[in-house]
């Protein structure tokens, strides 16, 4: 099992704009080999949003990863955040 896990710090005024961006990256992998589970979540004490896919392997990821983010390549990530992502590759312990 692999986890891709991304903590989002979004300017409030673009909350809404970075949502719908994980949210076309969402349905871009819908049904990618190897995906067990991806959505985008709002954390209930700040503004932050985490994006969580969960996929049977690493190589499963990394497969589908350069398709599924090309869905928002062209999106504004610089305008939209405070910082970068925190972004985590998870493997069990």
């Amino acid at each position: 099992m692999f986890i891709h896990l991304a903590v989002h710090y979004p300017k409030p005024e673009h909350a809404d704009d970075l949502l719908a961006s994980m949210k076309r990256v969402d349905a871009a992998a819908a049904g990618s080999p190897g995906l067990l589970q991806m959505n985008a979540w709002r954390d209930a004490n700040t503004d932050r949003l985490v994006g969580i896919s969960i996929w049977e392997s690493r190589e499963a990821w990394a497969a589908e990863a350069p398709r599924i983010f090309e869905a928002v390549a062209n999106d504004p990530f610089d305008e939209w955040w405070t910082q970068p992502p925190d972004t985590f590759h998870l493997s069990p312990a």
